[in-house]
């Protein structure tokens, strides 16, 4: 059974609720764990008072503490230490070796959220060696401006409020969806790698306006804000997108000339392909971890 949420990041109040009082760290303050910590902070979700972080050199660690205004190290057990939420946002291949180091400070009852892809909570929780609160969570990119996608799943120890903690934390970065675990490595492969597809289909849409004589920043707006219409369409009407595209193709018009190009070039089979191909590979990334 799927859990939709919709809240965008001006819903604060009940994210606020959740996690305000509570002390989080964030183990691996990189690319993804540093958009998610500043979105975070932003948001309030947290107070910079309770928040500490890891990166791995101690001149980035520095750099990175001035500008948000949180503790940040590079000692891992230290930001772990008292702790109520603990963020991990390492590299697959690093969380067996994280997990050791920060085991001994996690106290009791506190919850672990990894955004490590591919890694299972069991992995964790085995890693572990105790009963930890679990919550694997998978988002992606454009959580950096409010408007990511999320999908999260509970492990054998979590309950049903370590969930809904969860949900909030990503509810602050855009939308958030709950579902079995065993659908984790295809959330990686359709939404965390996907950015990167659509990046490409916007690309070879702006590229095509540039062909027909448009300037390239004028074709660029009009594919991002056509895409960006296209897709909160969906997200508005909750019509179908097969639906939706027949509304656009008007008989013996222009579309449907378009369309048959897009389906003699396979376009709809080569996207499911790739789909199904990083989805393969995440799966792939827990070997690596182990």
């Amino acid at each position: 059974m799927i859990d939709r949420s919709a809240n965008l990041p001006k819903n604060t109040c009940l994210m606020a609720n959740a996690l305000s009082h509570k002390r989080l760290a964030v183990i691996g303050a990189g690319k993804m764990g540093g958009i998610l910590l500043r979105a975070f902070l932003n948001q309030k979700l947290v107070s910079p008072g309770h928040v500490a972080a890891t990166v791995r050199h101690a001149d980035r660690a520095e750099k990175l503490s001035k500008e948000l205004g949180v503790r940040i190290g590079t000692d891992n057990r230290a930001a772990v230490h008292g702790a109520d939420v603990v963020l991990l946002a390492v590299k697959p291949m690093q969380v067996a070796e994280v997990l050791q180091e920060i085991q001994a400070e996690l106290k009791a009852g506190s919850v672990l959220v990894s955004i490590a892809a591919s890694v299972p909570t069991k992995f964790i929780e085995q890693h572990l060696g105790r009963e930890v609160a679990v919550v694997r969570a998978m988002p992606n990119t454009p959580c950096a401006i409010g408007y990511g996608m999320t999908g999260i799943a509970r492990g054998s120890h979590a309950s049903a409020a370590h969930v809904e903690m969860a949900k909030a934390m990503f509810e602050a970065v855009g939308r958030v969806v709950v579902l079995d675990e065993k659908h984790m490595d295809a959330v990686t492969g359709l939404s965390a790698s996907g950015a990167a597809f659509v990046y490409i289909i916007l690309e070879s849409l702006a590229e095509g306006g540039v062909k027909v004589g448009l300037p390239r920043d004028v074709a660029t707006l009009l594919a991002a804000q056509t895409m960006q219409g296209a897709a909160r369409t969906v997200l508005e009407t909750g019509d179908h997108p097969a639906l939706l595209k027949d509304a656009v193709t008007t008989p013996a018009g222009c579309t449907i000339d378009g369309i048959m190009e897009l389906e003699d070039g396979k376009v709809r089979v080569t996207l499911i392909k790739a789909i199904v191909k990083a989805t393969e590979r995440a799966k792939e990334l827990m070997f690596d971890a182990v």
